[in-house]
């Protein structure tokens, strides 16, 4: 009877249609952050747009890294340091330093390489199963990096920027496996804030050396995208991705990852006229069909 009525019970559970517009909206968001890099690093340079985004994001993150300062210990702080780099203040910097150079899209489309490059370091530096079709996907994803920094748009050479998104990229991939192995007895959120902090007190002595001359002349509209790169890019959408983990696991979270490079582009031929040429497209197309085949579970 227990079971027909928990049956019962399902059968008549409103359906969730919170989760896949809060996926859709973090594919949205973190698509977002490549056009707002886009629009202010000619004007601030890496170093300082790094900054100002991660003093932004951090104070979305901040109250909660006070709220669990009892689970930090004096040993995390190392880690937290090393990871702040290589997941925040390292590949932000590449990023800008290509949104400087190519179109909003080709950061984008090279950013879904974390996936595969988590993989990666997983099998070279911890030992890890890679197993056959993942090895294959990383095959597929490598062909499509090399398509991307084959392109040109508007006859510009896109190789730098895809080759520094890919670099950025590939420390994604360490910090994810460095996360999962140094800081497991931490609330992830807690754990986020930390290596933010970390990442922002790294990043300073380059935002002062760095600093725009003109920096009281940069546009409203360059300072609107770095901050809300920052609140929106880092802090919120960090906060709302987390809280999908909670509700769903961290498998199907992780899906909103192949929206950026989808909304990366449309965001910058909608409001750039940053127009996705044929190389963007077929090179978005392995990347991302590379990470679908590597993130499907294997049959019983």
């Amino acid at each position: 009877m227990h079971t027909l009525d928990s049956a019962v019970a399902t059968a008549h559970a409103p359906r969730d249609w919170v989760t896949p517009l809060e996926l859709l909206a973090l594919g949205a968001i973190w698509g977002s952050s490549f056009l707002f890099m886009r629009v202010a690093a000619n004007d601030f340079g890496p170093a300082a747009l790094v900054e100002v985004r991660l003093v932004a994001g951090l104070v979305i993150l901040l109250p909660f890294l006070w709220r669990g300062r009892a689970f930090l210990k004096l040993s995390h702080w190392p880690k937290l340091a090393l990871i702040g780099a290589l997941n925040s203040a390292v590949p932000f910097a590449l990023f800008a330093w290509g949104a400087e150079r190519a179109p909003a899209g080709v950061g984008a489309i090279a950013n879904s390489m974390t996936v595969l490059f988590a993989a990666l370091v997983a099998f070279l530096v911890f030992g890890e199963k890679i197993g056959l079709r993942r090895a294959i996907a990383l095959v597929v994803g490598f062909v499509g990096v090399v398509i991307l920094a084959s392109g040109r748009t508007a006859g510009d050479n896109v190789t730098g920027a895809a080759i520094a998104g890919t670099i950025a990229s590939l420390c994604y991939g360490f910090a994810l496996n460095l996360t999962r192995h140094w800081l497991s007895d931490l609330p992830p959120v807690v754990g986020v804030a930390g290596t933010l902090t970390c990442a922002t007190l790294l990043g300073l002595p380059f935002a002062i050396a760095f600093w725009p001359a003109n920096a009281m002349s940069i546009g409203v509209a360059s300072w609107l995208s770095a901050c809300a790169l920052g609140v929106l890019g880092t802090g919120i959408a960090y906060v709302v991705f987390f809280r999908l983990i909670q509700r769903i696991g961290a498998p199907r979270a992780s899906t909103a990852t192949y929206l950026v490079p989808i909304f990366g582009m449309a965001w910058g031929w909608m409001l750039l006229g940053e127009t996705p040429t044929w190389t963007m497209l077929a090179s978005a197309a392995l990347i991302l069909g590379s990470v679908v085949i590597s993130q499907r579970a294997p049959k019983a």
